[in-house]
């Protein structure tokens, strides 16, 4: 068990953590090197060797091994990022790099994405420091940058520039899973994320004639563009259930008592009432356009336009995806990848899943752990290029009432610091047993 020191130093650290600004802009408009520091000080105290590492200089990632009790077994990857997201203060209750804990509440940017896990796994390395505890299999701690943008300068990096650091890593777990969803009807679901649906960010182009504002012109790349936007935006995408989100849907309806039936989900997400929320966002491919740029003068029309589309696949759908963005782009419109990851899968029925659910059910009797599919993304698509499958478990007990999606990116992102204590026992008791 966890020491009650621990309890103090997740507190102490994520409010630390928070307080070192490591905002995000994209573009390598970041420095996550503070936080690195911070983190790799707080690991040598508790007797391990990081090893801080940069592609860029600044963007500093942080890499430790404990050594488990059991040679044979295979290695696992705890994994947590650095960087944030930007935060305009004036939007605020707090500052948003304040790290403030008052009325039993940590505030500020990151307090759930994801420097409370970051915070939860230092405090429990050091707390098996100082009672002499070893996992039964090696540990790889790693604290990324730029999980925010492009990971190039973060996990992407890791694994293609030092694979030798995670030798042995099978599996690893990171953020978004295992915090407590109310149904709103007195349940309390504990989703572990077993899956992730690619990234495909889309550049698009349209070209045609450039001329006078007040001519008449059938080539123009702005209404060429135009329509090619609201194709995307208005397309209907089919239903794909992947194995993961299939076994949230059974999982699901056996709890409410529901028959499965497949062959109309949305008619059992209707039933499914506030807990279709957890699978709503995976049962199809998305692409919704976020950005537009074109023209330099309102008289004079462009010889080009440029929209960017936030593409997501589902498992086995990338195809289907590029093929749909081909029609629906058209001849005049050609697309690209901004930034493009694979969607992830894992298996439900391994010995690790059943650990983390056991782990979850001890300090939360209460509760009902069920699998789901992240709608975005994580560092996990980058480390499982090393062929390590990646779950989502960053535990937090939380109180109804507090929408722990909303709060990702969200404005007043908070934690509880009961919460954090929840996620410190059962990521305590989580990783001795894993």
């Amino acid at each position: 068990m966890a020491d009650h020191q621990a309890l103090d130093e997740v507190v102490e650290f994520t409010s630390g953590l928070i307080r070192l600004d490591t905002t995000n802009r994209g573009g390598g408009d970041c420095r996550e090197r503070p936080a690195a520091e911070y983190a790799a000080e707080r690991l040598a105290g508790a007797g391990l060797e990081p090893l801080m590492l940069e592609r860029t200089p600044g963007r500093t990632n942080v890499v430790a091994r404990i050594e488990g009790t059991d040679p044979a077994a295979d290695a696992l990857l705890v994994h947590g990022h650095l960087d944030v997201v930007p935060a305009e203060a004036a939007d605020w209750s707090v500052h948003p790099f304040s790290g403030e804990v008052r009325d039993g509440v940590v505030w500020g940017r990151g307090a759930v994405d994801m420097k409370n896990m970051d915070a939860m796994i230092l405090a429990v390395v050091r707390s098996w420091a100082r009672q002499g505890v070893r996992p039964r299999r090696d540990l790889v701690i790693a604290f990324t940058a730029d999980e925010e943008a492009s990971a190039e300068d973060g996990s992407g990096f890791l694994a293609d520039r030092h694979p030798e650091l995670f030798e042995g890593c099978t599996e690893g777990v990171s953020e978004s899973g295992a915090f407590t969803f109310h149904d709103g009807a007195g349940r309390q679901l504990y989703p572990i994320a077993a899956g992730e649906r690619g990234t495909g960010w889309l550049k698009l182009t349209a070209r045609g004639r450039a001329g006078h504002g007040s001519k008449v012109n059938r080539e123009n790349a702005v209404t060429r563009l135009a329509a090619a936007v609201t194709r995307i935006g208005q397309h209907e995408w089919p239903l794909r259930l992947t194995p993961t989100v299939r076994a949230a849907l059974t999982e699901l309806a056996a709890l409410y008592g529901i028959e499965p039936d497949f062959r109309n989900v949305d008619r059992l997400l209707d039933k499914l009432g506030p807990a279709a929320r957890l699978v709503e966002a995976t049962i199809r491919n998305s692409a919704n356009p976020t950005m537009l740029d074109a023209g330099y003068k309102l008289n004079v029309i462009p010889g080009e336009a440029v929209a960017y589309v936030d593409g997501r696949y589902l498992a086995g759908c990338e195809d289907e995806f590029r093929a749909t963005l081909d029609e629906l782009t058209g001849p005049d419109v050609s697309w690209e990848f901004a930034h493009h990851e694979v969607a992830l899968q894992a298996p439900l029925d391994s010995p690790t899943y059943a650990r983390m659910r056991a782990a979850v059910e001890e300090f939360a009797p209460e509760g009902h752990v069920v699998p789901y599919c992240l709608s975005g993304g994580t560092d996990a698509k980058q480390f499982s290029r090393l062929g390590i499958t990646g779950y989502g478990f960053a535990p937090l007990k939380l109180p109804e009432g507090l929408d722990y999606q909303a709060l990702f990116h969200g404005v007043d992102e908070r934690v509880p610091v009961e919460a954090l204590h929840f996620g410190v026992r059962v990521l305590d008791r989580f990783l001795r047993t894993a």
